[in-house]
């Protein structure tokens, strides 16, 4: 059977010519009335034909008609100002609205869930090191999906196909050589899911990006049989039972920021060297000792950390030198007297206003002091 062809109806009154084919199973009828009929090839019989595969007038007819359709819907996606040259014509016929098949595709039980895989086939599995490959789309769902296949250079996106896709089908959304590889390391697809003429549930909107792992085009046991293809492929999720894939993907600026928030983090984790106790005036104690203020002493003189203890004293009054009647425990500890001492003195030096006494006892044993703003 083919286009051109003269059948008529097994199971009902009628008949037509033929004038094209939905895949494998479903002939388009064209009937008297000019009316495209789908119908199972079985269920037709060829009552006229051309032994010697001459179109017949009927057959030139149909072609003629399907030509002119064609062509009508390729003008009319076109601007008004446009010129009738090559490029735009092909530019037109990219942004045409997709059109969805007139035939209404059987659902499978199951399939109102999405599942939709991105796959990489190699067209020669045994010269897998150098053979070209063909990425597709694959439908495994009884949803229509508007889809856009990009790739990512940098901050850049370059879309390399982009329409509709029909239910339970897998589309071939292009050809790459070997060489082209490292340029699809980075793709998204998006998705947009619906069904033609009948109701359905609402999926929501698919923005998916999949990092592809070039060094596993180099290996052939990565690509493995499926239900899809006759030949092994090496499959990515898109949606996986109605939930978007989630692959990490970290650049070289995300990894910086995480670094740097990771930093902040342990800063801001270090004990706390100031701790307020009290109501309205509540008292503030500020541990002195060096290991409360650093992690890590080692290389430093006794010099040192006494210059980096009295830092943490300066830091603590000067904040809080002009609130009035604020108290403040320094917990410097008894030792040898060295760091209550440069307290008492740097005191006298720059605050001789603020009054000094010994901490409570009770509290501090003999090694605070405590100092009251005026």
């Amino acid at each position: 059977m083919k286009i051109g062809d003269k059948v008529r109806f097994l199971s009902e009154v009628g008949g037509g010519v033929v004038t094209g084919f939905q895949g494998k199973e479903i002939v388009l009828i064209e009937d008297a009335d000019g009316f495209d009929i789908p119908m199972p090839i079985r269920e037709c019989v060829v009552i006229e034909t051309d032994d010697y595969n001459i179109p017949t007038s009927a057959a030139k007819a149909a072609k003629k008609r399907a030509e002119e359709q064609s062509v009508a819907r390729t003008v009319s996606a076109m601007p008004k100002s446009s010129s009738p040259a090559s490029g735009v014509e092909s530019q037109a016929a990219r942004l045409a609205k997709p059109q969805v098949s007139v035939y209404r595709q059987p659902e499978v039980k199951g399939g109102d869930t999405l599942n939709v895989y991105l796959a990489f086939v190699p067209e020669d599995i045994k010269a897998v090191s150098t053979t070209p490959f063909g990425a597709y789309l694959v439908n495994d769902s009884n949803y229509y999906m508007y889809y856009t296949y990009a790739s990512a250079e940098g901050k850049s996106w370059t879309a390399r196909s982009h329409g509709l896709i029909e239910p339970n089908t897998k589309l071939l959304l292009e050809e790459f050589e070997k060489s082209e590889l490292n340029d699809r390391e980075r793709v998204a697809v998006q998705l947009v899911a619906f069904k033609d003429n009948r109701s359905f549930v609402m999926k929501p909107a698919v923005n998916v990006e999949v990092r592809i792992d070039t060094v596993k085009f180099y290996k052939l046991h990565t690509f493995q049989m499926t239900d899809f293809f006759d030949t092994p492929a090496l499959m990515y999720d898109v949606v996986k039972n109605d939930f978007s894939s989630k692959q990490v993907y970290v650049s070289a600026e995300e990894l910086q920021d995480a670094l740097m928030q990771k930093k902040t983090v342990e800063s801001s984790s270090k004990p706390q060297t100031i701790v307020k106790r009290g109501g309205k005036n509540e008292i503030i104690e500020v541990d002195l000792h060096i290991g409360e203020l650093l992690d890590d002493t080692r290389g430093m003189s006794n010099s040192e950390i006494l210059g980096y203890q009295l830092d943490k004293f300066r830091e603590v009054m000067e904040q809080y030198k002009n609130k009035r009647e604020q108290r403040i425990v320094f917990i410097h500890g008894k030792g040898d007297g060295v760091l209550r001492k440069a307290l008492l003195d740097e005191m006298k030096r720059k605050y001789p206003a603020c009054k000094t006494q010994d901490a409570s006892f009770q509290e501090y044993g003999f090694g605070a002091t405590m100092v009251t703003i005026k």
